[in-house]
Formats: C-alpha cells, sequence, structure tokens
C-alpha cells in the first residue's frame, strides 16, 4: 500500500482476533461480520476506510491521538467510556455469558461462581462487570490480555470460568477445543450502566461530522437489507438485539 491519501480514515479493530467479529487470514487480511458491516458502512457513507488493527488496551488512546480514526471492535457503549471518546448509534447487541467447563455445575450469579476461578480480558465491561459482581465470592478474578488466552486456560483447567459475549463465547465452544472442554452456563443479569446498551462506532469527541455519516449509514444499510444480507452469512438470529 502507497502512502495513505489525507481523506483516508483508518478503522481500528482490536489485533487479536475475535471470531465471528475479527479475524486475519493466512495472508493477513482481516475478515468477519464485523470487517463485512464497516466496510459496508464506509462505502455508504463514500469513506475510504483502511483497516488498522491495533492492541486492544491501546485502542482508545489510538484514537484520541488520532492514530486512528474510528474504533469497529465489538466496543460496547458505556457511561465510562463517553468521558473520552464518542460512539454512533449501535450496530449490534448481544448478551454477555459464563462459559465453564462441560459437566460442572454452575451458574452465571455471584452465589453460582464462589470460589471460583474467573478469567476475564483486561479493559473491557466484562472485567468491570466481574469485579462488580463476582469479585465478592470468586475465589480470583484472573484478568487476560486476550479472550483467546481466558478460553486456552479455562480449556487447560487453569480457571473455572470465563465471561464475554456470547457470540464469542458461543464460536468457541463450537470449535474441537472447545467442543471438548467447555459450555455456556447461563447469562449473567443486565447492568446497563456497565454493559451498555450495545456496540458502537468509537468516535472522538467533537467530531460531529463523522459521527452523523456513521449513524446515517447504519440506519441505511439496516434498512435496505445489507446488514441482513452480510448477518445471515454469519448469523442464525438478530444480531442487532433489543
Amino acid at each position: 500500500m502507497g502512502v495513505a491519501s489525507a481523506d483516508q480514515v483508518k478503522v481500528g479493530i482490536a489485533a487479536e482476533p475475535y471470531p465471528p467479529f475479527t479475524s486475519p487470514d493466512a495472508s493477513g487480511k482481516w475478515n468477519g461480520w464485523e470487517v463485512d458491516i464497516i466496510n459496508a458502512l464506509c462505502e455508504q457513507a463514500k469513506l475510504d476506510c483502511v483497516i488498522t488493527p491495533v492492541a486492544w488496551d491501546g485502542i482508545i488512546p489510538a484514537l484520541t491521538t488520532k492514530k486512528i480514526d474510528m474504533i469497529a471492535s465489538s466496543m460496547s457503549i458505556t457511561d465510562e467510556r463517553l468521558k473520552t471518546i464518542d460512539f454512533s448509534d449501535k450496530y449490534y447487541n448481544t448478551p454477555t455469558v459464563i462459559m465453564g467447563a462441560k459437566g460442572v455445575d454452575m451458574q452465571p450469579t455471584p452465589e453460582g461462581l464462589k470460589g471460583k476461578i474467573i478469567g476475564v480480558q483486561v479493559s473491557t465491561v466484562h472485567q468491570a462487570y466481574a469485579k462488580k459482581y463476582f469479585a465478592g465470592t470468586a475465589a480470583e478474578i484472573k484478568e487476560y490480555q486476550t479472550q483467546d488466552e481466558a478460553n486456552q486456560d479455562l480449556a487447560a483447567g487453569r480457571i473455572d470460568a470465563t465471561q464475554a459475549d456470547s457470540l464469542a463465547l458461543e464460536t468457541f465452544v463450537q470449535t474441537d477445543a472447545g467442543k471438548a472442554c467447555c459450555e455456556i452456563k447461563g447469562k449473567v443479569a443486565d447492568d446497563l450502566e456497565i454493559l451498555g446498551p450495545g456496540v458502537g462506532v468509537g468516535i472522538r469527541k467533537g467530531e460531529t461530522e463523522l459521527k452523523d455519516k456513521m449513524n446515517a449509514a447504519i440506519k441505511a444499510i439496516r434498512a435496505d437489507g445489507k446488514y441482513d444480507e452480510i448477518s445471515k452469512k454469519y448469523f442464525n438470529f438478530d444480531i442487532y438485539g433489543g
């Protein structure tokens, strides 16, 4: 790729694979539902977008320091994040669940996870939620740089459970490693303040023109069927959510 033109928009995604939303193929090209959706949004908004992988825990600083121009990385809209950045309207909303070892009786509640070691990815709503609800009863809240590392430790028996987005964990459960070790234990009780109303495109404060373009593009691809057309390739339910 040549020198980036001034009107290119760098869309930050987490550099860690997060199927079915984002993952690189053998050539390093990023694919997945979220990549397809952001490409459709950029096309609708007539923006020249470039997918730009950034380490998850540095993705908001990358936006605020203008290394990237938008975040499209399954980032939940929360009051805490809204202190630093802005968001478009939501473009999907899926439940938050607990995954644990197969055959072990476990409920997705503070009492149900008493004495357990729970793995969460750092700088996520799941880390904040687990600290608020489970820290008082769990043996430990163990933090990981990536969700994949938490999944691998659960498969290896080093932790008892992990909390994350239902789709990400269901995707893991369908792999050979996931089928062998793990199962979804259920949805955690909702907390709008921590988990937020859904996932939006992260945008710098004050960039109202870009925000308006994204909001209009989300509405347009929902209305013209493009959103559903992309989603049906990946899911057999409505990922947009309530």
